[in-house]
């Protein structure tokens, strides 16, 4: 029902910044709990962040605790990830996507719903 796209990777160094934005089609993203998904070569997506459409609350790994930050702005229809300390291991294609949460409060995914993302390097 919503089309989302990615924007704003790119390559940081190490400890750098970059804030990744995730926008809708329509309004109607408002009312969606929203996630980032970290997926580095030949792996799964992985869980980042999510905000809640009801409330506004955040969750997020335990690896972005304390470096991320996930907002959104409803006016705009978009969401955001500002990405602070980045690693190394931080690498990789991120994609936004409707959020749940499975076992032990790991964030996922529906299995389908996915754009292009945005890449992602952190440099040595």
């Amino acid at each position: 029902q919503v089309q989302l796209v990615e924007s704003g990777g790119g390559v940081a160094q190490p400890g750098g910044s970059l804030r990744l934005s995730c926008a809708g089609s329509e309004r109607t993203l408002d009312y969606y709990a929203i996630g980032w998904f970290r997926q580095a070569p030949g792996k799964e997506h992985d869980g980042v962040a999510c905000i809640s459409g009801k409330d506004g609350s955040t969750y997020y790994s335990d690896s972005a605790k304390n470096r991320f930050t996930i907002s959104r702005d409803n006016a705009k229809n978009t969401v955001f990830l500002q990405m602070s300390s980045l690693m190394a291991d931080d690498a990789g294609v991120y994609h936004c996507n409707q959020c749940f949460f499975g076992a032990g409060e790991t964030i996922i995914a529906p299995p389908d719903g996915w754009g292009q993302g945005t890449q992602v390097a952190v440099s040595s």
